[in-house]
């Protein structure tokens, strides 16, 4: 017997110690790889006026850094995030900087409040996404928006990683564009980043970006060396960032630095702040998605939203920007199999170090490197989002992605973000309009309702049911469709004679504006000028108290409220019938009428008899049953162990809803199948008092044993009807699609 230090043990230890290796090599290579990158947006934020306090910048970014990933890695539903300060945050926190008002000392503590402000405003909406649970109506961004989001992220990264490579407008900066130091700065940057995303496209390799930094950034070292120029040279021309302060990289703030702060500067922000949030959130909304879609799992976005609201609050305590999950990093703890929440850690603590070690590795590195990095960045989003989305998306689309790409470059985030919402509001108004909210229609002759009637009755609802018109509308009822629906049911009331009632079936619709109430108002009028009825199956909550607000009584009180389909156009039916009595059919004369009641009336005469045949040679086998009236004859998951047919009165068969599917008369069975054992499908209540045959499955056993004759009649008997009514619903489905809007 292998004890607890056998073979097997042996293994678990190795396997244990090959994943503890696996899940510190995942977390520091991303920790690096995000490091890199988060540093290159730094050097973007704190630039221009700002760009002595890049230490204590960084300081406050990788505290942020610090606070995020941790809380994110611990509470998030998906194990293995790791987190960091979007792309298209930091952004926005170098467009704040560069139109920072603040002057002197003030400079910088307003600064640290601005991003403060940002960290705990986007925490605070996050969280209360979350505690409200309204996670589900913010998730759904428009694909475009989305796309032209990120395509317009990558292309803001792009112009900013050439500015600050030295790739810049102004004369003075393009008069020094040649001069070698600068011609070797934004070169080498140029030739970084491209080379960076070539390599990329050839080898999947999360090595490749750390690796491929550290050689670069020593071969940089070696040139300058070679070409004799030292370190203070290069970093008076922008090549290195050796030009930093002395300060430490934290704590960057103290207390004294906040009775600095320039309020007013910062209430001057509170444009771009409310920006910065919303951006931070559109970004978490498509980076959770992302998640979900790449991994083909599904989350709990309020649980996500929670995680984010709390890691934003702890980072923004500390001065630190929010952060939200990145997708490539985190699913690289998924690649390699250790999607666990200690790799998430790792990660972050690894982004943190230089926090202990200070920022002296930062005055050594090369600045075409970090503008390579973003250059990078941006090249992959617009390659994903702006060039090869176009094969994926129509055209309208690819043109609002366009737009807002446009928009955002040249004008900002919000303004982008703006106009990519109103076009896409805007088509959705016009495509609704076009595709009209009535579904179908159709008449009583084509769709009967569930009702047992005589058979004169149906005769008569078979030969005046064009008098009924009936509409089946669906979706959300809104102000781009109220005119056209108006349009579409008034159109009705030119036939001649107008019709008797008209059937407005809202069971497929989701939801109604005023505009649609509206609408339906002016139809409802103009039905009563022309003597027809209006009947209303399942309407939406509210629909009666709005159409009563805007309706005269007397009007309103000749509308109908049924609860479902099937119950309106049994009303229908029944004025279809009233009416036969008092005015003469238009279509066909009385005599026909007659000639088809007696047709039909002999086939249920010929039935009857036939069932009561059957009855008296059964007489013994079947055992009596009565029910009073909303009894259960069978109830919705019982097991079918008995044959039961209707003797008298009358039985509703009801879905799971409770809507009446079909009526039951004499002869006809309870249940839909023979008694097996099978669960049924749907109740059987009695509509009034009902008396029935049951044959038990061990007796319906014993009579195909004694007489199998008797048997096949039975059988031939229950499925001659089953038969018509499936050619009866089959006909109901052609009528109901007959005529689509």
């Amino acid at each position: 017997m292998a004890g607890p230090w056998g073979p097997a043990a042996g293994w678990r230890a190795a396997a244990g110690a090959r994943k503890a290796v696996t899940v510190v090599t995942v977390g520091l290579v991303s920790g690096v790889s995000l490091l890199i990158g988060e540093i290159a947006l730094a050097t973007l934020v704190f630039s221009g006026d700002l760009a002595p306090y890049l230490s204590q910048g960084i300081g406050l970014l990788l505290f942020g850094i610090l606070a995020g990933c941790i809380v994110i890695a611990l509470m998030s539903g998906f194990l293995g995030a790791v987190s960091a300060p979007a792309v298209p945050t930091m952004l926005m926190l170098g467009v704040i900087g560069a139109s920072l008002t603040a002057t002197g000392e003030a400079l910088f503590p307003t600064m640290v409040a601005i991003i403060v402000v940002c960290s705990l405003a986007t925490g605070a909406c996050a969280l209360l996404i979350a505690q409200f649970r309204l996670a589900n109506l913010v998730r759904f961004i428009p694909y475009p928006v989305s796309s032209g989001f990120v395509a317009g992220t990558g292309g803001i990264a792009c112009w900013l990683a050439l500015s600050l490579m030295g790739v810049r407008p102004e004369a003075e900066a393009l008069a020094e564009l040649f001069e070698p130091l600068v011609a070797a700065n934004w070169g080498g940057g140029l030739a970084y980043g491209l080379g960076l995303y070539f390599a990329t496209q050839r080898w999947n390799s999360f090595l490749l970006m750390p690796v491929s930094f550290l050689v670069v950034a020593a071969l940089c070292h070696l040139g300058l060396i070679a070409a004799g120029t030292s370190g203070a040279e290069a970093g008076a021309a922008g090549f290195l960032f050796a030009g930093l302060s002395d300060a430490q990289l934290w704590p960057p703030v103290t207390l004294e630095d906040a009775a600095r702060v320039d309020w007013t500067a910062v209430a001057a922000q509170v444009p771009n702040i409310l920006t910065l949030v919303l951006v931070t959130l559109l970004c978490v909304v498509i980076y959770t998605g992302g998640l979900e879609v790449a991994s083909n799992r599904e989350l709990d976005w309020n649980r996500e939203f929670r995680a984010i609201g709390l890691g934003g609050a702890l980072a923004g305590l500390g001065g630190g920007p929010p952060s939200c999950p990145v997708v490539p990093t985190s699913l690289r703890s998924l690649m390699f199999r250790v999607d666990l929440r200690s790799t998430g850690v790792i990660a972050g603590l690894v982004m943190a170090s230089p926090l202990l070690f200070g920022d002296a590795v930062f005055r050594l590195v090369p600045v075409p490197l970090m503008g390579g990095v973003l250059l990078f960045t941006g090249i992959a989003l617009l390659d994903q989002w702006l060039l090869k989305v176009r094969k994926r998306v129509p055209p309208v689309d690819y043109a609002v992605i366009v737009a807002m790409f446009l928009t955002i470059l040249f004008f900002g985030f919000f303004e982008g973000v703006a106009l990519g919402m109103g076009i896409v509001v805007i088509a959705f108004v016009v495509r609704m309009s076009r595709a009209g909210a009535i579904d179908s229609t159709f008449t009583a002759r084509e769709v009967r309702s569930n009702k047992a009637r005589p058979v004169p009755d149906r005769v008569i609802v078979r030969a005046a049911g064009s008098r009924v018109r009936g509409y089946r509308l669906k979706g959300y009822l809104f102000f781009g469709g109220g005119q056209p629906l108006a349009d579409g049911l008034k159109a009705s009331l030119d036939d001649d004679p107008p019709p008797l009632c008209v059937l407005i079936d809202f069971t497929a619709v989701t939801g109604f504006d005023f505009s649609s109430v509206n609408a339906m108002c002016r139809f409802i009028l103009a039905a009563r000028g022309a003597g027809t009825e209006v009947v209303i199956a399942a309407a939406p909550d509210g629909l009666a108290d709005e159409l009563r607000g805007n309706l005269p009584p007397p009007v309103f009180g000749q509308l109908l409220f049924a609860a479902d389909s099937d119950r309106a156009l049994e009303h229908c039916e029944d004025r279809v019938i009233e009416a036969h009595g008092t005015e003469e059919d238009p279509r066909e004369s009385r005599s026909a009428l007659l000639a088809a009641a007696g047709a039909e009336l002999e086939r249920h005469l010929d039935r009857q008899v036939l069932f009561e045949e059957q009855l008296d040679r059964l007489d013994g086998w079947f055992e009596r049953r009565e029910y009073a009236a909303g009894e259960t004859l069978l109830a919705a998951g019982e097991p079918v162990d008995v044959l039961q047919l209707v003797t008298g009165g009358s039985a509703a068969v009801r879905d799971r809803t409770g809507a009446r599917v079909r009526m039951l008369g004499p002869g006809e069975p309870v249940a839909s199948q023979l008694p097996s054992g099978a669960v049924a499908s749907a109740s059987v209540v009695a509509e009034a008092a009902c008396t029935t045959a049951a044959l038990s499955a061990s007796a319906l056993g014993l009579l195909e044993e004694s007489d199998r004759q008797l048997a096949m009649q039975v059988y031939r008997y229950l499925l001659e009807p089953a038969s018509q009514h499936a050619r009866r619903e089959a006909a109901r489905g052609v009528g109901a699609g007959r005529e689509r809007h």
